[in-house]
């Protein structure tokens, strides 16, 4: 997502219809962009629609879901959440209409559908996230680099770093800080999010092996939420009462920006992103209906009221737009 998206201006700030006001992260009075339309049901549709992907997106489908079936009682949805790295080939199968993606696809997985299928896959983004930082809520750290991250949780610190950072008290934390060591939590290599947190913290580098991985986001945050000296990464849709989030920098000394929606939505916080799903639309079939009328209900006005409801962002009116253009009619 970096840098996709226009900067707000400071203080109050309306975009497209999307309206909030600049305080702290997860405080903004985030609404939907007034230009969406609530959703038209259509007649015909049945049938049985399979996602596989994303843990991180998969409350998000269920939601999605719940609400879909809602209007089309005879849908049978079944959902699957055990990591992005699961999408790709569900689709190039075709056991799965739906392939929910915390992250781009990679090149090797588009040629592998591609050679399987005869043409790409279609990437939709559904909803804007900020891949946050965790801490213990009690942990006093105020700020860190990307660079103090990939020397916490990277064995070869690409940013740069001069040293291993193993313990608080390196990060400029006093007390019972100085010595505490940190304690490291994260996603499996299935997961999108671990990719997501490789490449743009890592700059691509390995994760230590200290670094306790875990099968889901939500396991992530219960484990800083239950260990004081833990840090971990999830998307913010995950935040709870037991955490909070730090703030970034791009760079050792640079301006910090907290995971605020304002921030994500320019792109100045460094861990900004999108939400996707991949679907197999043949271009001369096109988009198989029942997973067409899912898309668009994603887009319409309830759809993006559901990734408001699961803590993410939601998509801004003129971006829904050109996503709706690869439906096609």
């Amino acid at each position: 997502m970096k840098r996709g998206l226009k900067t707000f201006a400071a203080g109050f700030a309306l975009m497209g219809g999307l309206f909030f006001s600049a305080v702290p992260a997860h405080a903004e009075v985030v609404k939907v962009d007034k230009s969406l339309k609530p959703y038209q049901k259509v007649s015909g549709i049945s049938g049985n629609l399979n996602s596989i992907g994303s843990d991180t997106m998969n409350n998000l489908l269920t939601l999605w879901a719940e609400g879909f079936k809602k209007i089309y009682p005879n849908v049978n949805l079944q959902m699957e959440g055990k990591g992005s790295a699961t999408a790709p080939p569900a689709l190039t199968e075709g056991v799965a209409q739906l392939g929910p993606m915390s992250r781009d696809m990679k090149a090797q997985e588009v040629d592998g559908f591609e050679a399987k299928r005869g043409f790409k896959p279609t990437r939709f983004r559904v909803a804007v996230d900020g891949l946050a930082v965790y801490v213990n809520k009690d942990n006093p750290v105020k700020k860190l680099s990307l660079s103090q991250l990939d020397a916490i949780f990277g064995k070869q610190r690409k940013r740069g770093a001069g040293e291993n950072i193993t313990t608080w008290g390196q990060l400029g934390l006093a007390d019972k800080y100085v010595s505490a060591p940190i304690v490291m939590f994260g996603r499996n290599s299935a997961s999108g999010t671990y990719g997501y947190f490789k490449e743009h913290t890592l700059a691509k580098g390995d994760f230590k092996d200290e670094v306790k991985e875990q099968p889901g986001s939500a396991a992530v945050v219960q484990g800083v939420t239950e260990e004081r000296n833990a840090i971990g990464y999830s998307g913010m849709g995950y935040m709870t009462s037991g955490v909070r989030t730090v703030p970034l920098s791009e760079k050792d000394g640079g301006e910090v920006f907290s995971d605020s929606a304002e921030n994500i939505y320019s792109g100045k916080y460094p861990l900004s992103r999108f939400l996707n799903i991949y679907v197999a639309k043949d271009p001369k079939k096109g988009l198989d209906p029942l997973a067409k009328e899912f898309i668009k209900f994603i887009y319409s006005k309830e759809g993006q009221e559901v990734v408001l409801k699961d803590g993410f962002l939601p998509m801004l009116g003129k971006d829904i737009d050109k996503e709706l253009e690869q439906l096609g009619k």
